[in-house]
């Protein structure tokens, strides 16, 4: 199967299933007769901006990242980022010149992309994990702007 039709049908099963884990998202691929590996399935999964967010229950599910396509516009993708901070950070630190900032499991990633999407004077780079993203600043200031921007943007 083509990676576009795969994309296609993984939009049509998470959107249409709640689905928790990779592996159910390749379980239910199966049963749609297509086989794929899990390191395609993270691929495809960073590729289609699926995030986990915690649905009613409490527990995390797959669901399209609903923010602004990237776009070469600054302001669209300083949108991007703020939707995504709303959807996605559960808590926000700062340790000196640093700012930590965990989100939902799984999503760093994503994240520390599209805060490296945004020019902003305030950070030199990020790092992502799992579910914390670091974002090294020049200075304990330029830390503290970055960590109200994002504490002014988060649902926490």
């Amino acid at each position: 199967m083509r990676k576009a039709d795969r994309h296609l049908l993984i939009r049509q099963i998470i959107t249409e299933h709640t689905v928790r884990t990779q592996e159910e998202l390749l379980q239910q691929l199966e049963v749609q007769g297509v086989s794929a590996t899990q390191a395609t399935i993270s691929r495809d999964i960073r590729d289609l901006k699926i995030v986990k967010v915690p649905d009613e229950s409490g527990q995390t599910k797959f669901v399209i990242f609903q923010g602004m396509q990237a776009s070469e516009d600054e302001k669209e993708e300083e949108q991007r980022l703020i939707q995504m901070i709303e959807d996605v950070v559960t808590k926000v630190d700062r340790v000196q010149f640093m700012t930590l900032i965990h989100t939902v499991a799984d999503n760093a990633p994503l994240l520390s992309a599209a805060i490296d999407e945004v020019t902003m004077p305030e950070k030199v780079c990020s790092l992502a994990g799992f579910d914390t993203v670091a974002v090294i600043s020049r200075s304990d200031e330029d830390a503290e702007t970055f960590y109200q921007f994002i504490r002014n943007h988060a649902v926490l």
